[in-house]
């Protein structure tokens, strides 16, 4: 059997395969982790005190865990017998555990139940390469990567199918192809790059993500649903006290806008960090042994951190961005992941005398007018995404085509001829479920990776625009700040231009919203550029490249202003983005 005893964590499995694929469906009750799936899900029967624990009648299984662990071996020998075997067989040729198919009718409802169990977990298979190995790059490497996921798969369905057949005497009628093997798959390698010397040597032997599968839907149930406190900036490398185990640490490496960045993980956290490839561009072979611009490291022990659960740090010295996250129940959650990276390209890009956006960007073309590049600028919660996305809605007759480039996080630069070009960083959105239009939502959900569904702020990342789109640089017309606490009235018009430089730059430093229940704030809070990843904490830093953002925006005569989204005010959170839209779609130039 070539998989490694991997592990088996409380929501999910993880199989590591070294070597070809086992061939017969009976071989996937051999190993010693498939016995210890059995464990849990004997665990599970008896917390519920299920009827289906008669199976073991005549074993023990109390609280001691040996009576246990062998109820679980046995239950994977019958089952391995069943796929080639009738009961009456099986009797026969194993006359110590004849009991346990001694009632078939109960047996094949636990063998329904124990696959539902199965599909229900989060699913990882991680595939070794060869130390070197360049075959992840060939047609022929994706081939046989893609091929032997797709095995995985169908041992699994047809292991359940035989077994089926055999307790039931027949075939059935009606053969649902549901997803049955590993819904996240990772070919992972050791890939040489510039590491620095000293502490940084401790990352050089971890191994890299080479090509990722997903299997979508993707249904992930992380213990948090929201982020807590604030990124700190520290004066101490993270590296300094950190203890990374190359054998328990995997890396992702990343695109984040122009930006490579080495994603260093705990794989407690793995689900997080596969539902990065639905967030960001997985870096290319070659772009992962380059130098990196940024570097992350999740999982960090407490006490390398100073008590401090997410810092950043700048090495001057060596050029780079470090970001680190202290392992506790606390982050498990997607948007840690997400805010770390971005945090760390603003730093970047504010060193480069660049302007981080914590917005959204969208180029809309309609089929009787112009194209423009709107920008809208908040804090999270404050109806960024949602307007561009009610917008979409509202005007899909009259559009020609919409274009996402930034959904969360982008840049601003002003080229050569002063006018302002948006850049973006992400191919994907991680969104609020309840923010999308259901029509929307249910038709991309083949590509979605949801998380906790049945909760309030359920999210959803989805991938949304090509690579290419969101770097190549798009022209601004309109620089907009989400304002989603003031109700529109005479007074105060959807949109409302500002009446000069200081009065915009007053309205966008202010950075006023209504908290919506993304983080942990509540109430009205104001949040420097409503951005506090990066900016807030580097407001001397950030506040010259906004001011000179600014003035070439005023100086192209394009419209700065605000746009009063209404999404913090109470039974507005549908209507009010959609009057926003609207008021927008009338400022392109539609009808």
């Amino acid at each position: 059997m070539p998989y490694q005893p991997g592990r088996l964590a409380e929501r999910g499995v993880t199989i590591y395969m070294t070597g070809v694929l086992c061939t017969q469906p009976a071989q996937i009750f051999q190993s010693p982790q498939a016995a210890r799936l059995m464990q849990r899900f004997i665990g599970r029967l008896k917390r519920y005190d299920s009827s289906l624990l008669r199976i073991f009648e005549g074993m023990e299984l109390g609280e001691d865990s040996d009576n246990v662990e062998e109820a679980a071996y046995a239950l994977c020998r019958v089952l391995g017998l069943l796929v080639d075997l009738k009961p009456e067989e099986v009797r026969l040729k194993a006359p110590d555990v004849a009991a346990m198919v001694g009632d078939v009718k109960a047996l094949a409802e636990l063998v329904e139940e124990l696959y539902d169990h199965w599909r229900g977990m989060e699913r990882y298979l991680i595939f070794e390469g060869g130390a070197g190995a360049s075959r992840d790059r060939t047609l022929e490497g994706h081939v046989g990567f893609l091929h032997s996921n797709q095995d995985m798969t169908d041992l699994v369905r047809n292991a359940y199918r035989q077994i089926q057949h055999n307790l039931q005497g027949y075939w059935p009628r009606v053969y649902r192809q549901v997803p049955a093997g590993a819904n996240m798959s990772l070919l992972i390698d050791r890939v040489e790059w510039p590491c620095p010397e000293g502490m940084y040597q401790a990352l050089r032997p971890v191994r890299m993500v080479r090509l990722a599968i997903l299997n979508p839907p993707v249904v992930l149930y992380p213990r948090q649903n929201r982020r807590q406190g604030r990124i700190e900036m520290v004066d101490y490398n993270p590296l300094e006290r950190a203890i990374i185990d190359p054998e328990k640490w995997l890396c992702m490496p990343v695109r984040v806008g122009h930006l490579k960045m080495l994603v260093y993980f705990d794989r407690d956290f793995l689900a997080h960090a596969v539902s990065l490839v639905n967030l960001l561009e997985l870096s290319g072979h070659n772009e992962a042994r380059e130098k990196p611009d940024a570097i992350l490291l999740f999982g960090m022990p407490p006490s390398a951190l100073r008590g401090e659960p997410t810092v950043v740090y700048e090495d001057q010295e060596n050029e780079l961005v470090l970001g680190a996250v202290a392992k506790s129940e606390t982050v498990d959650y997607f948007g840690y992941f997400k805010k770390m990276l971005l945090t760390m390209h603003n730093v970047v890009m504010m060193r480069r005398k660049v302007m981080p956006i914590h917005g959204a960007m969208s180029i809309v073309t309609l089929k009787e007018g112009p194209t423009s590049g709107v920008v809208i600028m908040g804090d999270s919660g404050a109806g960024k995404s949602e307007t561009l996305e009610a917008l979409r809605v509202m005007a899909d007759e009259w559009l020609r085509d919409m274009k996402i480039i930034f959904d969360d996080m982008g840049s601003i630069e002003v080229d050569e001829e002063g006018r302002l070009v948006g850049v973006g960083t992400e191919i994907g959105a991680f969104v609020r479920l309840d923010d999308l239009d259901p029509g929307y939502a249910f038709g991309r959900i083949d590509r979605s990776i949801l998380m906790n569904p049945h909760r309030q702020n359920a999210r959803v990342v989805l991938p949304i625009t090509e690579y290419d789109e969101v770097v190549a640089g798009h022209p601004v017309d309109m620089l907009l700040y989400a304002n989603n606490y003031e109700a529109v009235d005479e007074a105060h018009p959807v949109i409302e231009a500002a009446t000069d430089l200081e009065a915009a730059l007053n309205v966008f430093r202010g950075g006023v919203r209504a908290s919506k229940g993304t983080t942990d704030e509540t109430g009205l809070t104001a949040t420097y550029f409503g951005n506090p990843f990066g900016p807030e904490q580097q407001q001397d830093r950030h506040e010259p490249i906004a001011r000179a953002t600014f003035e070439a925006a005023f100086l192209s005569g394009m419209l700065v202003g605000q746009i009063r989204t209404q999404l913090g005010i109470e039974g507005m959170e549908r209507e009010g983005p959609m009057q926003a839209a609207e008021a927008l779609f009338r400022m392109i130039g539609g009808k």
